[in-house]
């Protein structure tokens, strides 16, 4: 096994590194991670999709690094895009517990259907 699928699968979201923010000021981290694979549940095909981060830190931000082998430690789950985004989505959001936070995922065309699922905490907080 190569180092990095020794890192991948070892990684755990109970580990996720989260890191002090050290300023009180409201800004925007964004972070793009182009490159998130996933399967399908029905078929086992891959997914793939480019997964936009926006978020406000509060007291926490999360360690670069520790987003990435989070994103790539879907690789060989099978999970719809929705199911996928929004597990991001809550894990994000209950470990970092910012201002204010919005995912992405773009997935990449397959059979003719291209997908789009967003979540930000604003709408997340409204009742429809």
């Amino acid at each position: 096994m190569k180092y990095g699928e020794k890192e991948i699968k070892e990684f755990s979201v109970e580990n996720l590194e989260i890191w002090p923010n050290k300023h009180k000021k409201n800004y925007k981290i964004k972070i793009i991670l182009p490159e998130l694979i996933t399967r399908c549940p029905r078929s086992g095909y891959p997914d793939f999709a480019k997964v936009y981060l926006d978020y406000i830190p509060n007291e926490s931000v999360v360690e670069l690094k520790a987003v990435k082998l989070y994103i790539n430690s879907f690789i060989d789950k099978y999970i719809s895009h929705e199911d996928v985004i929004n597990e991001i989505y809550d894990t994000l959001y209950s470990k970092l517990k910012p201002k204010w936070i919005k995912i992405v995922g773009d997935f990449n065309p397959r059979g003719n259907v291209h997908t789009v699922i967003e979540i930000d905490s604003d709408n997340v907080k409204k009742k429809f």
